[in-house]
């Protein structure tokens, strides 16, 4: 019998959060109280503003359902190894659809982690290997965290930075947000000894260290990290209108292409359409397309029309046959 009303409350939200309808009696043979503390301790759940719903019957029962706002979760030892094991290796590899929100999780969830179980979820991950596309460039995701802590916290970072030739610096910078490509993280923050908005790539970050120095955010040119980040990697390179169809189902399209283009539209059972904004280079989109393995057909732009062709042609040259 949990007789520490704190710690009851505690036990009871976590049975309430499994997804399921808990009869009043089974409530209370599970905590070892009668069922009018049960009734109590609902009370006081609601009170706190957990949305607890009951049912009427020969029993009653109790579920917790969603509310206008999440209150505090609580989590068994083995669900907070799981969820930050989850969370690490989907930021260490920045895979498509783990973005900055993710990361600011794991760092509250790490933060508040016991020794013990922080040392099980850094053995799993070192045990296991996921497969990833790309590069393959990782991230600690102790990088991360401490990134997303100072963002939200307006903190000056210091960290070592290695540039593509291979240079390297010490750069502080005021953190403003962290943009995943879907292959890899950046930074884009405000670089205070060169005065001016820089992005970073956060595998050739090391040792990141929070000053504990706080700051006033300032306004990003752009209003906008993603765009932001497009402009410094894409530089003054026009967007055009890309118009493409493809011999297959649209959702078979949309879970091959990077989630920015936009949904395709389908056009019957076996096939869909293709209409989204671009800058990427126009040689690369034709390999982009090629990749996905299944036909196609590109409208426009004229030129990138010219490319797929060329790229064909190429193709065939390499296998020794003439394109037909």
């Amino acid at each position: 019998m949990t007789t520490d009303t704190p710690a009851r409350l505690l036990q009871l939200l976590s049975l309430l959060q499994t997804p399921r309808e808990w009869p009043g009696g089974e409530l209370a043979d599970r905590l070892g109280v009668s069922r009018r503390t049960v009734r109590r301790d609902i009370d006081r759940l609601r009170e706190l503003g957990y949305p607890v719903r009951a049912t009427m019957g020969a029993d009653g029962g109790y579920r917790l359902v969603a509310g206008k706002a999440m209150p505090p979760l609580v989590l068994d030892d083995e669900e907070a190894v799981a969820i930050a094991v989850g969370l690490r290796a989907g930021a260490g590899h920045a895979l498509e659809g783990v973005d900055e929100a993710s990361v600011r999780a794991l760092a509250k969830l790490e933060q508040v982690l016991p020794g013990r179980l922080r040392h099980r979820v850094s053995t799993l991950q070192a045990a296991t290997t996921p497969l990833t596309t790309g590069d393959g460039a990782t991230i600690a995701p102790e990088t991360l965290t401490v990134m997303a802590s100072t963002i939200a916290g307006h903190e000056r970072l210091r960290f070592a930075y290695r540039a593509a030739d291979g240079t390297g610096s010490r750069r502080v910078t005021e953190p403003y947000r962290l943009v995943s490509t879907g292959r890899r993280w950046y930074l884009v923050a405000y670089d205070l000894d060169r005065a001016d908005w820089r992005t970073f790539r956060v595998d050739r970050v090391s040792d990141p260290f929070a000053t504990g120095a706080r700051f006033t955010p300032r306004e990003l040119p752009t209003g906008n990290a993603a765009e932001f980040l497009r402009r410094s990697m894409y530089g003054a390179r026009e967007s055009y209108a890309l118009d493409v169809t493809f011999a297959a189902p649209a959702d078979v399209i949309a879970a091959r292409l990077p989630g920015r283009l936009g949904p395709p539209e389908p056009l019957d059972e076996g096939s869909c359409r293709l209409r989204a904004t671009v800058s990427e280079a126009k040689d690369w989109m034709a390999v982009r397309l090629a990749m996905l393995g299944h036909d196609f057909t590109v409208h426009a732009p004229e030129e990138l029309v010219r490319e797929v062709r060329e790229l064909g042609a190429r193709l065939s040259r390499a296998a020794g046959t003439e394109p037909t």
